[in-house]
């Protein structure tokens, strides 16, 4: 699904849906229950211009709208069934949770991914992974600075002591990835990171935030992470922008400048491939 909506659309980029009502344009300012109506817009704006959509289940949650999120979801599908979506939940916990968990990304949600905290062991994932065709994006080398705090400590137990996030790429690219429905999130606040995940699990697509209003290098961040030719994508990264596109306008013409400023940062990432 990401080659293919990589191909149709051109694009790398991927929207983030992190609806916060306080920033909402003109009279929808404030307005939770706007909340479906300003992220389809959004959506409506950038629809020939993405990789994925990525909404944040918590900026829905917060705002008791999981409704409106579950008739987001049913939108995407319908308008830009090409465009998979992935439920940013973060979601990491064992056994007979986690599969609850998992039917509600899947069954209530209908999302294609899902991201995950893979800090619990494989057992934690492995319930994502009995839904055939779907994804699980395993947090890795987050965007964060506090990632240091765990990600960048050396395992002295394992072969050849690498750091956290490294042993987890090893476990993406080999034997967790049962189906090849597995991915990572790395930040593009770290592109040297983003390249040594890509060099230890040199096929997993990659989930890269980090790039607008946090600061990434767009650029840097393909050059690091995109593997592929001129005719076929290896290696598909999904790169996600969010504030700097839900909120390029605070007027009634929000949705068009979201469109250009989408625009923008997908020619600049598809130039960036040369």
């Amino acid at each position: 699904m990401l080659r293919a909506a990589e191909r149709q659309n051109q694009s790398m980029l991927c929207v983030g849906l992190d609806p916060e009502p306080a920033k909402f344009p003109g009279t929808m300012k404030g307005d939770a229950s706007k909340i479906y109506d300003f992220c389809a817009s959004i959506v409506e704006a950038t629809a020939d211009l993405v990789i994925a959509f990525k909404p944040q289940i918590a900026y829905f949650a917060a705002h008791r709208a999981e409704d409106q999120l579950e008739k987001l979801m049913a939108h995407m599908r319908k308008i830009a069934p090409q465009v998979p979506v992935i439920l940013d939940a973060k979601r990491g916990d064992i056994g007979s949770t986690a599969e609850q968990y998992a039917k509600e990304a899947f069954e209530r949600y209908g999302a294609d991914a899902v991201t995950l905290s893979p800090f619990m062991g494989f057992d934690s994932v492995q319930p994502y992974l009995k839904y055939h065709g779907k994804g699980a994006f395993l947090l890795c080398r987050t965007s964060n600075p506090g990632g240091d705090d765990l990600q960048a400590q050396r395992l002295a137990s394992v072969p050849g002591e690498p750091l956290l996030y490294e042993h987890i790429a090893q476990l993406a690219q080999g034997p967790w990835n049962l189906n090849g429905q597995l991915g990572l999130v790395v930040g593009a606040t770290y592109p040297a990171e983003i390249e040594r995940v890509r060099a230890v699990a040199p096929t997993v697509p990659l989930l890269i935030p980090g790039v607008g209003a946090q600061g990434g290098d767009a650029v840097a961040t393909v050059k690091a992470g995109w593997r592929g030719s001129a005719r076929q994508t290896t290696a598909p990264i999904v790169v996600n922008s969010s504030r700097a596109i839900l909120y390029a306008s605070a007027d009634a013409d929000y949705a068009p400048a979201a469109r250009r400023v989408a625009l923008q940062t997908r020619d600049i990432l598809h130039a960036a491939r040369a």
